[in-house]
């Protein structure tokens, strides 16, 4: 694998100005920023590990890393290109309510079926309990990840044994959920 260029071209800089909320500039720094960290131009999985490890030194975001890499990998390379990184911060860091709505429905999403099991809430909320430690301290009725997932289901009147969550009631849980709507905002004003 080559050493990636040092800079953008001009359609590739015109390309993520349609893609994302990042001007010239931004993009320019932010590609310096990537190529410093990922001479390579790609970044592995266990290379975003480590950058989150950083931001969670109390817990273990492996589970959570895997899972967002998924999303952040569009297509399916195993590694994180500059654009695929780019335009998903963009998103998450700058997008609106619904952008981040979606990214976030398509995280607990794991099969890609467009529906969300208890499984699957199961597994993303554990994987976030697990990346935030016991430095957080939870509600009675969310103090593990099962009853955390289980009230999701509850809150949408739904069976977590039999019903699974569509995009509209995931829209309804996060507007009805504070803690949802504030962590669809938790990278704003990061970037």
């Amino acid at each position: 694998m080559g050493k990636a260029v040092s800079k953008l071209s001009k359609d590739e800089l015109k390309l993520l100005r349609e893609r994302t909320l990042f001007d010239k500039r931004e993009l320019q720094q932010w590609y310096k920023g990537f190529l410093r960290d990922c001479p390579s131009g790609q970044l592995s999985e266990e290379e975003f590990a480590k950058v989150f490890k950083q931001f969670f030194p109390f817990g273990d975001p492996t589970d959570y890393c895997h899972y967002l890499f998924r999303l952040f990998d569009t297509d399916n390379s195993k590694f994180i290109d500059f654009k695929e990184f780019i335009v998903a911060l963009s998103l998450t860091s700058r997008g609106d309510v619904n952008q981040k709505l979606e990214f976030s429905y398509k995280l607990y999403d794991l099969n890609r079926d467009g529906k969300v099991y208890y499984k699957e809430a199961l597994a993303i909320t554990s994987a976030i309990y697990k990346m935030v430690g016991p430095m957080v301290t939870l509600p009675e009725d969310e103090g593990t990840p099962e009853l955390r997932a289980a009230k999701l289901f509850t809150l949408s009147d739904k069976d977590p044994n039999t019903d699974y969550l569509d995009f509209n009631d995931f829209k309804r849980l996060v507007k009805n959920d504070p803690s949802l709507l504030n962590s669809l905002n938790a990278y704003e004003g990061l970037v």
